[in-house]
């Protein structure tokens, strides 16, 4: 008799890896080999028959592919903060709970959103290509310069864990920090030493934006060209979010005419980035591939977590970090 099987869409950190291998005894499980994501066709067919999934962002998890595994799936498992990728409404229709892993990234996210601001400020990477091009013949005494950090105004647009993270790190630098959030967090305003103000104020007086909100239907280009105008021309922007909250000809249009000085971006639309976006012709912007939790100790926790997930999931136990926990209702 064949045994239930489960898929895991990716190669994911040994230490969660494990956990999903020491099923093998009860289960046939298969890991994705490849180091580029299973097309949704071929997953659709990965999926057939399927108990158990752990899928990653990349992963298209939609109501055909719930539909073509068939009833017996039990826990949609997925090693990442956000889930934008799954169609939870139907997900719940159909009971399946959905695991994800919050909070494990914050540090690691806030982290990066600094080290973008320093780069992006102290124009580290402008400077590096400069040098490995050979070019560097003496000190320059007005090359790369950019703007202070110490003194100056952050913007922080979405006030949850990460933004008020990277707020918390601002105060060694002596900013001032003004943060918008469609709600407002009063209660970590005096730990964060940060001020709350209406999305426009915030635009206008930042000298560096970092952007923390969730990507959904009202934040999708959220960042336009009139908001991107109510900036400083020597402004800098940061997302570490998710890319599609930036429009992205937009702020190609914002960055090539001075309307803002600089980006530093963790995050695209899409993903990878086309190599024909006219973003990769500035000097003005840095572009990471979206690896601001990629840091050890995060990227072992998400696992872990996500295995944990879908081990709950398995057992027919509440998942310990579930998307959509009304399917547990009667």
């Amino acid at each position: 008799m064949s045994k239930p099987r489960l898929f895991v869409t990716r190669i994911i950190p040994p230490k969660g890896l494990d956990m999903v291998q020491a099923l093998s005894a009860d289960y046939d499980i298969e890991v994705w080999q490849d180091p580029l994501p299973p097309a949704h066709d071929v997953l659709i067919e990965k999926v057939k028959g399927l108990t158990g999934l752990l899928c990653l962002l990349t992963d298209q998890i939609d109501a055909n592919l719930m539909d073509a595994s068939g009833p017996q799936l039990k826990v949609i498992s997925q090693m990442a903060v956000g889930f934008d990728n799954i169609d939870i409404p139907a997900a719940t229709a159909r009971r399946i709970p959905i695991g994800h892993t919050p909070g494990v990234l914050t540090d690691a996210t806030a982290d990066f959103a600094w080290a973008l601001l320093m780069a992006a400020a102290r124009r580290v990477v402008e400077g590096d290509k400069f040098t490995r091009a050979g070019q560097w013949q003496t000190w320059g005494p007005i090359d790369f310069l950019g703007p202070d950090v110490s003194g100056a105004t952050l913007g922080i647009v979405g006030f949850g864990r990460i933004g008020q993270a990277v707020a918390r790190r601002a105060q060694g630098f002596d900013m001032r920090v003004l943060y918008f959030d469609p709600k407002r967090q009063s209660e970590a305003e005096q730990a964060c030493h940060a001020e709350y103000a209406d999305l426009d104020t915030v635009l206008r007086e930042a000298d560096f934006l970092s952007i923390h909100t969730v990507l959904s239907k009202e934040t999708y280009h959220y960042f336009d060209d009139a908001k991107l105008k109510l900036m400083k021309p020597s402004a800098v922007l940061i997302n570490t979010a998710r890319g599609p909250v930036v429009d992205p000809a937009a702020l190609y249009r914002a960055l090539s005419t001075g309307t803002i000085a600089y980006a530093a971006l963790d995050v695209t639309e899409p993903e990878p980035i086309n190599m024909d976006d006219p973003l990769l012709t500035l000097d003005n912007i840095i572009i990471a591939p979206h690896i601001a939790s990629a840091s050890f100790t995060a990227r072992n926790k998400m696992a872990t977590m996500a295995a944990a997930n879908l081990i709950a999931g398995l057992k027919g136990e509440r998942l310990p970090n579930c998307v959509n926990p009304q399917v547990y209702e009667a």
